[in-house]
């Protein structure tokens, strides 16, 4: 039986998990694994199966609800609303006018996460090292594609959520990156912050569709191949690395919905050069010290789940 401390502590990591997922290039996946409900989540993802739309069907419900684990899905889904509901606003702010800052931070945060991730290889082979170097691969290939011009039909917007959802929990892959990707970022957000509630229910819909297919999949992986599955997602984390660097100068622009010029394409920039190149100083100290926040951040919550683990 959990204690009410235990899901304080599930609600907290739902809310890091939905702050990662508003941030194009943090995955919320990556919180879950380093807190250590990475495989929980995906084994009560995948329980809503047959069984329980048997037990739905006979309106058996408590049996429904311990069957899919229900408590523990409800308090991190809490989390991950909170989170997104509000600070969707604040961190798109925050991206915009301290964008070194900010991506600095998460940039620290991810190096230290892939670190604690690899960790998790209990026996290293050349597979393994192959695996991480087709995850690095396959990660800034995706991270450095530009983001396309898309459709706003409904159908677009089920797909959107569904292939979203999939990097959302997959650590390295972020999923608000792969709604950038579709060109539907500032859509979902600005119908979060403006309670469309079509938009939002179509959404959500993909997103479980696709949660509820793609999570099988993982799950699979991680007891079949668990050293190279680890090494793939190790490498993600290590390949996003090149969306998340701060010093950035922008090749093309876009005017968005609001009016807005936005970068379209930008390439990363050494921070030496950036002052040159852009006119912006640099601020290296300040980004190195809110790297150093984000590195120590992650460190902090990994010692503290390891002292939470039953048996300590």
């Amino acid at each position: 039986m959990r204690k009410f401390i235990d899901y304080f502590l599930l609600y907290l990591k739902g809310i890091a998990m939905g702050s990662a997922d508003v941030v194009p290039g943090v995955s919320g996946g990556t919180i879950a694994f380093i807190t250590g409900i990475y495989e929980q989540l995906l084994n009560s993802i995948k329980s809503v199966d047959a069984q329980a739309l048997n037990y739905l069907r006979r309106f058996e419900f408590k049996a429904l609800w311990e069957h899919v684990n229900g408590t523990f899905l409800l308090v991190l889904l809490a989390g991950i609303a909170t989170s997104v509901v509000t600070l969707a606003k604040v961190i798109t702010h925050l991206l915009g006018e301290y964008p070194i800052p900010v991506w600095s931070f998460f940039f620290g945060l991810i190096v230290i996460s892939a670190l604690i991730i690899l960790r998790e290889i209990k026996k290293w082979s050349f597979g393994v090292i192959i695996a991480i170097v087709l995850g690095i691969t396959a990660a800034y290939f995706i991270t450095s594609l530009t983001p396309a011009e898309t459709p706003d039909a409904s159908w677009f917007l089920f797909i959107a959520g569904a292939v979203a959802i999939c990097a959302m929990i997959l650590p390295g892959i972020s999923g608000a990156f792969i709604l950038l990707m579709f060109g539907k970022y500032e859509y979902v957000l600005t119908a979060i912050k403006e309670l469309k509630i079509a938009d939002i229910l179509i959404f959500g819909a993909g997103c479980v569709v696709g949660l509820l297919s793609f999570a099988r999949i993982v799950s699979w992986l991680f007891n079949k191949f668990h050293n190279l599955t680890v090494g793939v997602l190790s490498g993600f984390m290590i390949g996003s690395l090149y969306k998340v660097w701060p010093w950035k100068k922008a090749i093309e622009t876009y005017v968005d919905r609001h009016g807005e010029i936005k970068p379209l394409y930008e390439v990363n920039v050494m921070p030496n050069e950036y002052l040159a190149q852009t006119g912006i100083e640099p601020h290296f100290i300040e980004a190195l010290g809110f790297a150093a926040g984000g590195f120590l951040l992650v460190l902090a919550i990994d010692r503290l789940a390891a002292f939470l683990k039953p048996g300590n």
